[in-house]
């Protein structure tokens, strides 16, 4: 086993984890709770476009004005509650890779928007979550999930393969 993914490293990845999921539930909660449009901060991205340094790259100011804002509410309502269940994941530690993949893909999609704030922080964090594996998750729901749905996946009748008799 790599020194990355024992139970002692798994420690300090537990922590890291769950810290990154509170941020992200923290982020995502509020937006649900209070309501959250998207729509000014695109806008505000677009105009980040322009000039002779801009903040925004001109391919991701396209996107945002032509497929994003004339979709603001879905787009909206993703990123609000994509951020509450990549925070609910983190924190479990279920489907940790797949919110970890999430939170970073959202992280970036701020970055591309201009957006620093601690977007280069927690993309980091999940970057080296994603590198400890399972590692990242030892510590967690998924620990026991993934097993046990990979012998589901197989035929295999849950804890320990155990195939079901029939009478």
């Amino acid at each position: 086993m790599k020194w990355w993914k024992t139970p002692k490293a798994a420690v300090v990845w537990t922590i890291l984890r769950v810290w990154l999921g509170i941020q992200w539930l923290e982020a995502g909660w509020h937006k649900v709770a209070d309501g959250f449009n998207a729509g000014g901060f695109m806008q505000g991205a677009i105009a980040q476009a322009a000039g002779d340094h801009p903040a925004v790259q001109g391919w991701y100011a396209g996107f945002l004005e032509n497929v994003a804002l004339p979709n603001a509410d879905l787009f909206s309502t993703l990123v609000a509650w994509g951020e509450v269940l990549v925070g609910i994941g983190l924190i479990l530690g279920a489907a940790t890779i797949p919110a970890l993949i999430a939170g970073a893909f959202m992280n970036l999609n701020f970055l591309l928007a201009g957006t620093t704030s601690t977007n280069p922080i927690l993309y980091t964090a999940a970057i080296i979550l994603l590198f400890t594996g399972a590692g990242a998750y030892y510590w967690g729901v998924d620990r026991f999930a993934i097993p046990y749905i990979k012998t589901m996946m197989k035929g295999g009748h849950g804890i320990g393969n155990k195939e079901a008799h029939n009478h």
